[in-house]
């Protein structure tokens, strides 16, 4: 199994981060000063992939013209000497090859990786959310991707939560497991905390093999009308050998406003630019 392509989905309303997300997409949020979407395309990048399709709504293509050039922008850096800046902002021009894939209808997040079924055709791909943000010694999907090859399956991230936040994701039955590595067994959806088969839960992170699609295309809707990615993963295991594997890093949910916060504060104090500043600035917060 070779790894070459990755779906990025773009296309949610955003309602977690309301207000801020009512005209600006969610994805496009800064993790510091670099929007959210820039950084896992460079977690994507950093893992050897290029060819980048990144599911949108009708109209929310904002999340793409970041990553085209920005001409009247890049002549004053350049007249005004600001070549530092200029070169971060260049760089995003080239960084990888963007398509994209719209979703007429917020119809699920199964619903939303099914529009990719054309242009990923009949090979293995990435698939990533916005909504977790990884800082990770290796990149998360890197992780993923070296976990699928090697095995030759399809493997999602997984994280072992607290038991208060069982209710909140969806959670694994596994097989025991070698190192970080688990066979899945089934996988429950905001499962009760007396009814979780385990601690482990999903994250935005997933490398698939193309027969997810056929069982998306055939997959009923559930809850409100949407068609469940939990749904297809259930029926993909039934049908193959499905891993999950048990990232080395950190993941902040950046769909939450305490998460959003936590991303800022993590991320800033491995800023050599910032990191003193907002040291002090916390450690003032902790003394009053």
């Amino acid at each position: 199994m070779i790894v070459t392509k990755a779906v990025i989905v773009a296309a949610g309303l955003g309602t977690r981060m309301l207000p801020a997300s009512k005209v600006i997409p969610k994805e496009i949020l800064p993790v510091i000063d670099t929007p959210a979407i820039q950084v896992v395309v460079e977690e994507a990048v950093a893992s050897g992939i290029r060819d980048i399709y990144v599911v949108v709504a009708p109209g929310r293509t904002i999340v793409l013209d970041h990553f085209k050039p920005a001409i009247e922008l890049e002549a004053m850096l350049e007249e005004r000497g600001k070549l530092e800046i200029l070169e971060s902002v260049r760089r995003i021009n080239t960084i990888a090859q963007f398509t994209a894939v719209e979703q007429a209808k917020p119809l699920g997040l199964g619903h939303a990786v099914l529009q990719a079924r054309d242009v990923i055709g009949a090979e293995p791909f990435a698939l990533m959310l916005p909504d977790d943000i990884f800082d990770c010694p290796r990149p998360c999907l890197a992780q993923l991707i070296e976990a699928a090859e090697a095995n030759d399956a399809p493997v999602v991230a997984l994280l072992q939560v607290a038991r208060s936040e069982i209710p909140k994701y969806g959670i694994v039955e596994t097989k025991p497991s070698r190192s970080r590595l688990y066979e899945l067994t089934g996988m429950v959806e905001k499962p009760a905390i007396d009814k979780a088969p385990s601690d482990l839960a999903i994250m935005g992170r997933y490398v698939l093999t193309p027969e997810i699609f056929d069982l998306l295309a055939t997959a009923k809707p559930g809850a409100g009308g949407e068609i469940q990615l939990t749904d297809a993963l259930m029926a993909l295991a039934r049908r193959r050998k499905l891993y999950g594997y048990r990232f080395e890093g950190v993941r902040y949910d950046f769909g939450d406003k305490v998460g959003f916060i936590a991303a800022q504060v993590g991320f800033g104090l491995k800023r050599p630019d910032l990191a003193d500043r907002l040291r002090a600035y916390l450690q003032t917060l902790l003394a009053s």
